[in-house]
């Protein structure tokens, strides 16, 4: 899958980032990660430390996949509400979701101090606004919803927003202690971290078939190399190149578009410098960097051909950068990286593990949607503890099987 176009704003941040070797030997581990984003990188930090042999590979470079193009707003809420959410599982179900969402925030901000590279990983507010009359109602609703679970948030008027921002909305949603960091410099530090703990990790090692040896119950993972790693569990957490090794049917793709300015001398006017986003669908989002620029992203495009999706990169390009001085005029912005990708999510809003007959003893991580960071680092735990402990109680909460209200 052709992931990606343009220019890239966080490999820059961290041009010494470590490599590793290809594979060039046959190995027998505990568990293969085959893929070396941040997600394999949350499945390493999860296991290296449970005496279990882990071995990580990544086709091309550590986190030059999708990693480079994640804009890591680490958020709870996402692109379906969770007041929506619950019609289709039920209110038990989705409450259950909500905090284990935030549980994974919290576990991101515990990485953040235990692994030996700083990420930039920092608590931010979230605004999170009507974009029109009629999402007033359906947003105070939501908001209604998550103050019974105890999440801290509150809900401004349109004057409250204009006393805080350059621009006005009817109303918002304004929520505490969500995050951001840097995805290039997170998944470098899991993996290094996993690494010191006995983790192998090896770049320029694509996999390119697989069978199950059922005499030894072990996967056995052929390379281009032309070496085989026999495992006792696998994890494909290879993005959305995942889903070119096996079709999954809840999943659903756009193509999407990022800026990240220069740095910005004064970021006065941005209340708290908050994660910003918006009830529109597409919707615009925006956040700033640990050194003070600005990265905005959206206007989504139903196109699925990267061809096309590529054509319409530069015209993206400058209505991201109109949008954001409509929104904040006076910053003296410029786009100095550019990029589009292709972005995936699920048609019913929950992430996937999929465990399938077809790859025995196998798990495929889909932590599709706009809170992937998230939704992965909360994936990679269950996935850890089904391993580990042989079960995992809220693992079946995101399988591909998962059930729909009136079918539990």
């Amino acid at each position: 899958m052709n992931l990606h176009s343009g220019t890239y704003y966080w490999p820059a941040t961290f041009p010494d980032a470590p490599s590793y070797p290809s594979l060039d030997q046959d190995l027998n581990c505990d568990v293969l990660i085959i893929g070396g984003g941040s997600s394999g990188a949350q499945c390493a930090y999860y296991l290296a430390s449970h005496r279990l042999d882990v071995v990580v590979v990544e086709k091309g470079k550590i986190g030059f996949g999708s990693t480079i193009t994640n804009t890591a707003l680490i958020q709870y809420s996402g692109e379906k509400m969770f007041t929506d959410l619950i019609h289709t599982f039920g209110e038990e179900y989705i409450s259950r979701h909500a905090r284990l969402l935030k549980e994974a925030i919290d576990e991101i901000e515990e990485a953040s101090k235990t692994v030996d590279l700083d990420f930039e990983f920092s608590r931010r507010d979230t605004l999170y606004s009507a974009s029109s009359k009629e999402d007033v109602s359906p947003l105070k609703k939501e908001y209604e919803w998550l103050k019974q679970q105890g999440f801290k948030l509150d809900f401004w008027d349109q004057n409250k927003i204009k006393a805080h921002y350059p621009f006005s909305r009817e109303a918002a949603i304004y929520s505490y202690d969500d995050g951001e960091l840097n995805p290039f410099k997170f998944t470098h530090a899991l993996l290094g971290w996993a690494a010191k703990r006995g983790a192998e990790v090896y770049e320029e090692t694509e996999v390119n078939g697989h069978y199950y040896d059922r005499e030894q119950k072990r996967m056995v993972v052929s390379t281009k190399t032309g070496h085989s790693i026999r495992a006792r569990r696998v994890i494909f957490a290879a993005g959305y190149d995942g889903i070119d090794v096996k079709k999954e049917k809840k999943a659903s793709f756009v193509s999407t578009y990022t800026v990240t300015t220069s740095p910005v001398d004064d970021l006065s006017t941005w209340h708290n410098r908050t994660l910003i986003w918006e009830t529109a669908r597409p919707y615009l989002y925006l956040r700033t960097t640990a050194d003070n620029r600005v990265l905005i992203g959206g206007l989504d495009d139903n196109t699925t051909y990267s061809e096309d999706r590529d054509s319409k990169l530069v015209h993206k390009k400058k209505k991201l950068i109109e949008e954001l001085e409509t929104l904040f005029p006076g910053l003296n912005v410029k786009p100095e990286y550019y990029s589009t990708a292709f972005y995936g999510g699920t048609v019913d809003g929950l992430p996937i593990v999929g465990r399938y007959d077809d790859y025995p003893d196998s798990y495929f991580l889909f932590a599709f949607g706009d809170n992937g960071t998230v939704y992965s680092q909360l994936l990679a735990k269950l996935i850890a503890e089904d391993i580990r402990d042989g079960h995992s109680a809220d693992l079946d909460l995101y399988r591909q099987d998962r059930p729909l209200l009136g079918n539990q």
